[in-house]
């Protein structure tokens, strides 16, 4: 137990404190959180890739009521009859399209014998100032559309919708927040018109194909948690090691006792007998 003594020191209670803490961080927050985003992306990627060799179908057969959503069929392609309300737009603003800022212009599409959706029309890019450009309303004519699902966004807590050019502008592609603010019913997915589609501005292409880092960085962080506590258990054997050798050296060292008279006489005469 006095070998093992120093584990008790402050210095090295507080590096097993460390260590602890890290291996627990990666096995449980930092692992799972990269292995999370690499699952995320490797699904929006197998999910894309068959939207693009599967036909369209009616929307109906995905959201067949009102308050239906479809996230297990995100970017599939549908197709609806319905007509847009014209009178009903929404911009979400500081998009990113193709690397530069941008609107993306949203109105509720009524479904004949279906749902009210909302419609993500395209985008138009803003004036000086970050002012509201003038772009085409839709048409107020029943119309047919072809356009990918896709999931209802999260709302941002922090940053609040207002009017400004005449339009609602919001933060995010949030169907539940859009209907709060317009009074009108939608369904839990929304629709991103694909190109020449009618009532459709600039298109919003598909996503690259890129599987990212985060399997990558979620083994590295596996690794770390491993690595972490062998380092330290190396460590502690190599202390041991010192201090057992520095005890035999003191041993070793430590100079013989005095030979006394009684030893000699006794050396002496033991050797005559």
């Amino acid at each position: 137990m006095r070998r093992l003594s120093f584990l008790l020191r402050p210095g090295w209670l507080a590096l097993m404190l460390v260590i602890i803490a890290f291996t627990y961080l990666c096995f449980m927050v930092l692992a799972p959180w990269q292995l999370g985003k690499n699952t995320k992306t490797s699904r929006a990627n197998s999910q894309i890739q068959q939207s693009i060799s599967t036909p369209p179908v009616p929307l109906k057969e995905l959201l067949p009521q009102q308050d239906s959503s479809a996230s297990n069929a995100e970017w599939r392609r549908v197709t609806a009859t319905g007509h847009y309300l014209a009178d009903v737009q929404v911009l979400a603003r500081l998009r990113v399209v193709e690397g530069e800022q941008a609107f993306e212009v949203l109105a509720p599409f009524v479904v004949d014998g279906g749902p009210t959706v909302l419609v993500n029309r395209g985008y138009v890019r803003p004036e000086a100032g970050s002012h509201v450009p003038q772009f085409p309303r839709p048409p107020e004519q029943t119309v047919t559309i072809t356009a990918r699902l896709r999931d209802s966004e999260p709302t941002m807590p922090d940053k609040e919708p207002f009017t400004r050019d005449g339009f609602l502008q919001v933060y995010s592609i949030s169907t539940e927040q859009v209907s709060k603010l317009t009074g009108v019913p939608l369904a839990g997915s929304y629709l991103q018109l694909v190109e020449d589609q009618p009532g459709g501005l600039g298109v919003i292409g598909l996503p690259h194909l890129d599987p990212g880092p985060f399997l990558s960085y979620g083994i590295q962080w596996i690794s770390f948690g491993i690595l972490a506590p062998i380092g330290l258990a190396y460590f502690t054997y190599a202390e041991i090691r010192a201090r057992r050798r520095e005890k035999q050296a003191t041993v070793t060292e430590e100079p013989a006792p005095p030979v006394t008279v009684e030893d000699k006489l006794a050396d002496r005469y033991g050797r005559r007998r």
